[in-house]
């Protein structure tokens, strides 16, 4: 018995098995097909023997037998008596079933291939054997046949195959492919079936012959791969005699390394005999060899370059085919390969051809349809079900999908009714999904098999596998795999000779799906684990890695499983409940939901939108598409018609427009479809030359669907006549559309022609943009006569390949619906016409003579012609000449280019002459060195009907005028035209002619007219009219040309300006009156013959000269000519070096010519000489700066300027005096007549010199002011003055007195009786120093204040400081004190009388001496018994010990003629406070109180103001910022009951509110005095309002009223206005919530206050009620209405009364509604406000054109110093530009205007 049998343990099992199998051949044919891939089935007509077949599956292991035998009862009907014997004996592991293995294998190995392929040799070692050529041949031919019966035997398709589109990537296309093809797309005619000819270029003589095909996953590129090697072994492609194909992931496998021979024998299929002469054959014939390449994205270490090779030529796969690739191996061969889409490994060289595969289109479908279903009906009924589901057929256009498609469709159909396919397949998830369910044979899935086979999928993406061994799957699982066509098997070969099988899923997709389903359901995988899978994988990385993940769909799959219609299917998969399914359906979701708010670039942005539109969750979908940006890109990464489809599901989900933009994306031909209906794209764009017709015909199904699309993009892409034709059969219904671009396509002239029709048929366009493509010059006449006649065109701009039109969409046609033509819509459009201009610029077009006059046929029935632009173009000088004659009547406003046009000089005479009756000319520019001819046009006066609103503002600026104002000063710049002496005839006769220069600007410059030219001109000059100027620089002139323009200066009474410089070569001309000379050699000769030219020169005259070097004589002569020209101005030397001598020759100047008022020499190298007339008494002013002057110099400098009358200001500054040179001119200052200004800084002067400028003060009595600084800043001022003025003041700042400068600087104080102030900053004068300086200055009589400002006075303290003040020698009338400023203030009266005893006793007697400052007590009796005010602020009296505060009060008690005291700003204790308070009680003639910024509790308040009962003499009393709420308040008014001469009550930001005002109101009219109050800040609402108005309407001496910031309302404001004081000058009321209403009246109520000096109404909404006045206010300086609510309309008023206030400095309107009206009514009255200063128009609506015309205003002559534009809608560079012309408009943040602070 065989050892089968012993096994069996059964004597039929083996036999039954057979007869079994035996029932069910085909069944049996398809198991050792997908177990057995590798062995020949033998001829076709031979039925294999069942028993050989169950024993060669039985001799492949186990494995492989136990899912046969699983596979047989799950697809077999097997009786259950047998099923069990059957799966316990092989379904299981046992001993048994692996010695039968064991047995089987001992006896016969597998015969793979048999009759096909010869055991295995190596072809690479064999000999070659020598033969005759006939026997080779028939070797090579009999091995070429088997090729294709291997083929067809192993590799027949079963399902007829529809090729998929293919699309040339055109950057690598073989040139004469290019030529050969028509078309972009292969195969995207009406015959889908693609010639598989079209793929190779046979005509093509160039190597390497490598196509790579690029497609994404699914597209069917594998599958393309196959068809083509079926195709081959059916004979199509004859070209090819042999082909071979591999596939990388099996290639992987490979370890080892292989020759080519053995990479096409081994592990393809070898020959039967003599490899090696095949071999041969192949290498001849090797241009008729093909080598397909599947997936080489799959290929291991694509990204390493190192290719090692072995003794024996063997090398690894990849390297065999980079050789392969680069023509090394195999020379001439033919290389195919299949790659998803990104960068290409280094192996494929640069020029292989690319071919995008993009699936299927809806033909495509159809077919593949047709073909999947057999019967008709059933085919038909599919196709209905999927042109009704536009989800489905999107996701059909992927080949694998539309596979699994048809799968699921053969499934539901039946039975089931139209419509189904909507519910059930919504997703590309739950397509697979309802795949499954279609395949159980009853409608039933074995889950746990199903788990498994996902759990092998999972760890086959884990370690990146994707084909796996018999051993890699358990037996249950395979069997499921195979029974449902998950699986597929196939021969592999890890190295030559060894042969196993491997197996793999059917698609990728499907193994990703699986995976899916198994992170879903699985319980052993947790919910991190199954979130991290959650990612979005970016498509970047295409171009910069060769190798791609295995999970491209993983994220994908699981979105889709997060689906609320999979839960069910997972929950049962599972054997969960569905609470557990959806808690990780809710996890995966959380992970989209952060993904969503991310911003992303385009690739992860579609993978996004996949994994959300798989979800079917509209709140994520809208979350997702109201994240995403308006401007959403795409770059260079492909896209298909689901990437689309996916991106336009999310989008129906976003409220907001949006812009799309697809940038060098390989886009499928026909995804726009996925577009249609989509209204939310707003822009659309795509730039891409991979779209051809197909895809504008794509394009043209979904543009009339897409409502909101507004601008649309077609650039740089393929599309022919044959698109465009598509495009524009639909463009005419997209009315919404403003912008269509087509640039950069291969439009030609009848193709731009049909666009053009677009601008009459789209009423909103504004701009058509057909740069780039094909069209001649007399299509371009047409486009000239299209832009002429269509009313909306507003410009054309043609340069070379660019073509724009842009429009302006008339009104008419943007808000009316469409009427019916008649008269009235004819004439509506020509008035239309009449008022448009048009822009027309045709640069570098070719244009010649003839089409000049072709044009101005067509130009002059047009419209108004803004710019005409032909430059560039071959017009000549006749073209030139005929478009200059023609400029007048083609009504050209603005201007005309003939630049670059071959004009000669003959030309541009013709030109002059053509212009000269052109009466809109005002510039003209021509340089025939540039080639340039601008001509530039005024419009016509009267020629702009109906002007808009900011002309009539622009209008309303310029004064009445008669009906047509004369037209500007022409320009006419004839530079770079090479004109010489023997043109100045014509030239001058081309120029007089009709005025053509009459008040204008004439540049000649440039040119080569010499002094010979010069003088020719000068003769012509009269007849050409006056001019403003004349420029003749750069033209070869002379010194002797100088001459000559000066004596025409007398005969060209327009001449006044003569501005020459002879080294630049600058020679100008000009209307104002003045001579410049510069960069001449000037002897004294030469200085007299131009003086003496200048004589007869009208005035007044300004003459500027400069030259290297001036001598002292040639100086000399220059001021000896001065007295002769009476009507010089001005004269300037600058860049002039002037020896040491020239000060003194210029101070003499005062005797020669006593018109000189100014003179000013800067660094021996600048002179100014200014001139007035002789009546002039205001004194002279000299200056002579960084002239190195010394002491030596100062005496015979003085002497002659005591010759001067009056000499109001010397500058010496930055010379070499030092102290010597001071001690000179103190000595001589009784002799100079001088009377202001005497400035010594930065000339090394030391404290020496400062100690003797005090010494000097009694002998100079006209000094008044004195500041030294001898720090940095070297300043050292002396003001003098004749009148009689108040005493003296000298500042000293960083001066370091020594101890032994004390005395000298006591003396100089003592002796200067007119020194009435002296401060020392940072002088470093401490406390012991100030002490001994204070004893020592000893004076007769006067007042002397001195003020100290060191770090000290901060620290030391007020009894430190005070006893200080003991040793003075004079009585101390003032003191102030600050500790935060660091400030002393001490005013002493001389001379120190002695008090009577009697009163200090009875002073001292109030005093509590029992302190350790009883000593200071009794000598600050002594010194400040006249002490008139005490000013302490920023004080500290909060110590510990209160020694300051009693010795204050102490103080305070002995003070019996204190006037003022003020403690502000400081921090008081308690204790302080009541000592204070003590102290103060005393003080009974007090007229000032200031407690403010302090604060208090109630009972110090309480001892404050019990403190003042006894100050009957009170008029000032400050508590702002003091805290007086409650019974304070009431305190405080209590106390002033008795204050009858108050009069300033200052309360503001005391938090006294409506009680505090009502009590105050009570007592106010008790005041006669009162002049101010102030209580803004105060929280005082109506009711206290109400009251305090009434009350202060019966103080009638009030003049100042402020009770801002409280909420006032209008009741307040009209109760107030029933009665306002007489006398009142300030009213403010900022933020008091009045409205137009109480404003407005209380503004007519202050007419009758005439002394009104401010109104301050800011923060008020005042809009509607603006106030404005009738009478006005003559004193009014300040009105203040910022944040009111102003508009334009409210401000005409305003602004129209502002004139009736004459003194008016400063008007502040900022943060309100004024726009361009407002500041049109403003600059009308700013010439008239001559006090005005400042306008703060901050924060408002004014445009440019607004702050032009106030430019205009200031331009009419104002004083005013700023005007604050900050935040205004105006453009950056607009503001610089206004900002240039007129510097008093202020645009920036900080306001550059404010004052700065006074010198110190």
């Amino acid at each position: 018995m065989d050892p089968v049998s012993v096994q069996l343990s059964s004597k039929n099992l083996w036999a039954w098995l057979v007869r079994l199998v035996s029932q069910h051949p085909e069944w049996l044919s398809t198991k050792m097909r997908f177990f057995l891939p590798t062995m020949g089935m033998g001829s076709s007509d031979e039925t294999p023997d069942p028993d050989w077949q169950l024993r060669q599956l039985h001799a492949q292991g186990q494995a492989t037998w136990q899912s046969f035998i699983y596979g047989l009862c799950m697809e077999l009907e097997v009786p259950l008596h047998l099923e069990v014997p059957l799966l316990s004996i092989w379904g299981q592991d046992d001993g048994k079933a692996r010695q039968l293995a064991t047995d089987e294998e001992s006896q016969s190995g597998p015969q793979l291939n048999q009759g096909l392929k010869r055991p295995h040799q190596s072809c690479g070692t064999s000999p070659r054997r020598k033969q005759c050529r006939k026997q080779q041949l028939e070797l090579v031919k009999k091995y070429l046949q088997l090729l294709k019966t291997f083929t067809q035997q192993h590799f027949a398709s079963q399902l007829a195959h529809v090729p998929p589109i293919l699309q040339w990537s055109r950057a690598s296309t073989p040139l004469d492919a290019q030529e050969e093809a028509g078309e972009n797309d292969l195969g995207l005619d009406d015959d889908i079936d693609v010639s598989i000819q079209d793929l190779f270029n046979f005509k093509t003589h160039k190597e390497p012959r490598v196509t790579v095909l690029l497609g994404k996953a699914g597209m069917g590129k594998t599958t393309l791969a196959h068809w083509l090697r079926q195709k081959w072994a059916s004979g199509q492609l004859d070209h090819f005699q042999a082909l071979f194909l591999f596939e990388f992931r099996h290639l992987n496998l490979i370890t080892c390394f292989l020759t080519l021979s053995q990479l096409l024998f081994d592990l393809y299929l070898s020959p039967e005999s003599e490899p090696d002469a095949v071999f041969q054959y192949l290498e001849e014939n090797a241009r008729q060899v093909l080598l397909i390449f599947d997936g080489l994205d799959e290929a291991l270490h694509l990204h390493s370059n190192k290719k090692p090779v072995a003794a024996d030529g063997a090398r690894s796969a990849l390297t065999l085919f980079s050789d392969l690739c680069r023509g090394t191996l195999l020379p001439g061969c033919w290389v195919m390969a299949t790659s998803r889409p990104g960068k290409l490994p280094t192996c494929v060289p640069t020029e292989a051809a690319l071919v995008y595969m993009w699936g299927f289109d809806g033909l495509r479908v159809e077919k593949y349809m047709s073909y999947f279903f057999k019967d008709l009906l059933s085919q038909e009924v599919a196709l209905a079900e999927m042109r009704t589901n536009r989800r489905l057929r999107g996701m059909c256009a992927v080949p694998e999908l539309c596979r699994v498609a048809c799968l699921c469709l053969h499934h539901l159909l039946p039975g089931s009714p139209p419509g189904q396919s909507e519910a059930l397949l919504p997703t590309v998830t739950q397509l697979y999904l309802q795949m499954l369910l279609s395949l159980g044979p009853r409608g039933t899935l074995s889950y746990p098999s199903l788990l498994g086979l996902g759990k092998v999928a999972l760890e086959g993406l884990d370690t990146g596998k994707v084909i796996f061994s018999a051993e890699d799957i358990p037996p249950s699982v395979m069997a499921f795999g195979a029974v449902h066509s998950l699986l597929t098997s196939f021969s592999i070969c890890t190295k030559p000779g060894v042969q196993e099988t491997g197996y793999a899923f059917s698609h990728f997709s499907l193994q990703e799906f699986l995976a899916a389903l198994h992170l879903m359901a699985s319980d052993r995988t947790n919910t991190d684990k199954l979130t991290c899978h959650v990612t979005l994988n970016s498509h970047w990385v295409l171009r910069t890695q060769t190798r791609h993940g295995l999970s491209d769909h993983l994220p994908t799959f699981l979105a889709g499983l997060a689906s609320h219609a999979c839960r069910p299917f997972l929950s049962h998969l599972a054997q969960r409940d569905e609470a557990w399914v959806g808690t990780r359906q809710a996890a995966v979701v959380q992970v989209l939901r952060k993904l969503a708010t991310r911003k992303f670039t385009g690739p992860k942005v579609v993978e996004l939108c996949h994994c959300v539109a798989e979800t079917q969750e509209p709140e994520l979908a809208r979350l997702t598409a109201q994240n995403l940006p308006f401007q959403l890109s795409f770059h260079n990464f492909p896209l298909t018609h689901a990437d689309l489809a996916a991106l336009v599901s999310i989008l129906e989900h976003r409220a907001m427009p949006i812009q799309l933009d697809f940038d060098g994306c390989p886009l499928e031909p026909n995804c726009p479809e996925a577009l249609m209906g989509c209204g939310q794209v707003k822009n659309l764009s795509f730039k891409s030359r991979k779209c051809g017709d197909a895809f504008a015909e794509a394009l043209s199904r979904s543009l009339p669907t897409m409502g909101s699309l507004q601008v649309l993009g077609l650039t740089g892409s393929q599309v022919t006549a044959r698109g465009i034709g598509h495009l524009m059969q639909v463009l005419p219904l997209c009315s919404q559309l403003e912008e269509v671009g087509f640039q950069d396509n291969q439009l030609k002239d009848s193709e731009v022609l049909k666009v053009i029709k677009l601008l009459s048929c789209l009423p909103r366009l504004q701009k058509l943009d057909l740069s780039r493509n094909n069209f001649s010059t007399s299509t371009l006449l047409c486009l000239v006569k299209a832009a002429v006649t269509c009313p909306a065109v507003r410009k054309l701009h043609v340069r070379e390949s660019d073509l724009v039109f842009l429009l302006s969409p008339l009104p008419e046609t943007a808000t009316e619906q469409p009427r019916a033509p008649g008269l009235q819509d004819e004439d509506s459009l020509r008035k239309e016409g009449q008022r448009r201009s048009l822009a027309l610029r045709l640069q570098k077009c070719h244009l010649r003579v003839h089409d000049v006059e072709a044009l101005i046929e067509l130009l002059q029935e047009g419209p108004r012609l803004e710019e005409v632009d032909l430059s560039e173009n071959y017009l000549e000088d006749e073209g030139c000449r005929l478009l200059a004659e023609a400029a007048q009547q083609l009504r050209i406003t603005r201007k005309l280019d003939l630049s670059h046009n071959e004009l000669s000089d003959s030309g541009v005479i013709y030109v002059l002459r053509a212009m000269s009756m052109c009466q809109t000319l005002t510039e003209l520019r021509i340089s025939l060195l540039s080639n340039t001819v601008v001509l530039m046009f005024a419009q016509e006066p009267g020629g702009q009907e109906g002007s808009g609103e900011r002309a009539a503002m622009r209008n309303s600026l310029a004064p009445p005028v008669a009906s047509e104002p004369p037209l500007g000063p022409r320009r006419i710049r004839l530079a770079h035209c090479g004109f010489r002496a023997k043109h100045i005839e014509k030239l001058c006769k081309a120029l007089g002619a009709g005025c053509l220069l009459s008040s204008g600007h004439l540049d000649l410059s440039d040119n080569a007219l010499s002094d010979e030219g010069l003088a020719l001109l000068a003769q012509w000059l009269p007849g050409l009219g006056p001019l403003q100027s004349l420029n003749l620089s750069k033209n070869g002139l002379t010194l002797n040309a100088v001459f000559t323009l000066a004596q025409s200066m007398s005969a060209l009474k327009w001449l006044f300006h003569l501005d020459i410089s002879l080294e630049s070569e600058l020679v100008l001309l000009r209307g104002e009156k003045a001579s410049s000379l510069q960069e001449c050699q000037l002897e004294p000769s030469s200085l007299a013959r131009l003086c003496a030219a200048l004589e007869d020169c009208p005035g007044p005259l300004k003459v500027q000269l400069s030259c290297k070097t001036l001598s002292d004589e040639g100086l000399e002569t220059l001021l000896r000519s001065l007295p002769r020209l009476p009507q010089l101005s001005l004269l300037q030397l600058s860049h002039t070096d002037l020896s040491l001598r020239s000060p003194l020759l210029l101070a003499d100047i005062f005797g020669l010519c006593p018109r000189i008022r100014k003179v000013d020499l800067s660094s021996l190298h600048h002179v100014a000489l200014h001139f007035g007339s002789s009546k002039e008494q205001n004194g002279v002013c000299c200056g002579f700066t960084g002239c190195s002057l010394r002491q030596e110099h100062m005496k015979p400098l003085c002497h002659m300027l005591s010759q001067c009358e009056a000499l109001r200001q010397l500058d010496l500054t930055d010379n070499l005096l030092g102290d010597d040179g001071l001690r000179y001119i103190l000595e001589y200052l009784p002799q100079l007549p001088i009377a202001g200004w005497l400035d010594l800084s930065h000339n090394r002067i030391s404290l020496e010199g400062t100690l003797h400028l005090l010494e000097t003060l009694p002998f100079c009595p006209h000094i008044r002011q004195a500041l030294v600084n001898l720090g940095f800043k070297q300043h050292f001022r002396i003001r003098f003055s004749k009148q009689d003025e108040a005493g003296i003041t000298l500042r000293l700042s960083e001066c370091s007195f020594e101890p032994e400068h004390l005395p000298r600087l006591a003396a100089g104080l003592s002796q200067a009786q007119q020194l009435m102030e002296l401060s020392l900053t940072q002088c470093h004068l401490d406390l012991q120093q100030l002490t001994v300086l204070l004893s020592l200055v000893r004076r007769q009589t006067g007042l002397l204040g001195l003020r100290v400002q060191e770090p000290w006075v901060g620290q030391v303290g007020v009894p430190a400081l005070l006893e200080v003040c003991t040793h003075a020698l004079g009585l101390i009338a003032e003191l102030s004190i600050s500790e935060t400023q660091q400030q002393l203030w001490i005013q002493l009266e001389f001379p120190h009388h002695e008090e009577n005893p009697e009163a200090v006793a009875l002073r001292l007697a109030h005093c509590d001496l029992g302190t350790h400052h009883s000593l200071l007590v009794r000598q600050l009796m002594v010194t400040c018994n006249r002490l008139r005010q005490l000013s302490l602020s920023q004080m500290n009296l909060c110590n510990g010990d209160d020694a300051s505060s009693q010795l204050l009060r102490n103080l305070l008690l002995s003070l019996c003629e204190l006037k003022s005291f003020r403690l502000t700003s400081s921090y008081v204790s308690a204790d302080g406070l009541t000592h204070l308070a003590s102290g103060l009680g005393c003080c009974y003639h007090l007229e000032e109180l200031d407690f403010s910024h302090n604060q208090c509790d109630a009972e110090n308040t309480e001892l404050l103001v019990q403190a003042l009962q006894g100050t009957c003499e009170l008029r000032r009393l400050h508590f702002s910022h003091f805290p007086l709420g409650g019974s304070m308040l009431a305190m405080l008014i209590q106390g002033l009951s008795h204050m009858t001469v108050l009069q300033c009550l200052c309360l503001s930001h005391t938090q006294i509110g409506d009680t505090g005002a009502e009590h105050l109101a009570a007592i106010l009219p008790e005041f006669p005095e009162l002049r101010k109050i102030d209580l803004s800040g105060n929280s005082i609402g109506l009711a206290g309002g109400v009251q305090l108005a009434k009350s202060l309407t019966l103080c009638r001496r009030l003049e100042e009223v402020m009770l801002g910031h409280n909420v006032l309302g209008d009741p307040t404001a009209l109760e107030l206005a029933q009665g306002l004081p007489p006398h009142l000058t300030v009213l403010s009321l900022p933020s008091s919530h009045l409205g137009p209403k109480g404003a407005l009246r209380l503004v007519q109520a202050l007419e009758w206050c005439p002394n009104m000096e401010e109104i301050i109404l800011a923060g008020n909404k005042l809009a509607g009620g603006v106030p404005h006045f009738c009478k006005g206010f003559r004193l009014l300086r300040q009105i203040d209405m910022v944040s009111c609510e102003i508009d334009d309309q409210a401000a005409k008023r305003l602004v129209a009364s502002l004139i009736l206030c004459p003194a008016l400095e400063e008007i502040l309107l900022s943060w309100n509604l004024l726009g361009d009206e407002a500041a049109a009514e403003l600059a009308q009255v700013l010439p008239q406000m001559i006090q005005l200063k400042r306008v703060d128009l901050e924060k408002n609506r004014i445009s440019a054109q607004g702050a032009w015309l106030l430019a205009q205003g200031l331009a009419r002559g104002s004083c005013i110093q700023v005007i604050r534009l900050w935040n205004n809608p105006i453009p950056p560079s607009a503001a610089q530009c206004l900002q240039s012309q007129e510097p008093r408009l202020d645009f920036a943040f900080f306001d550059k205007h404010s004052e700065a602070p006074g010198d110190t």
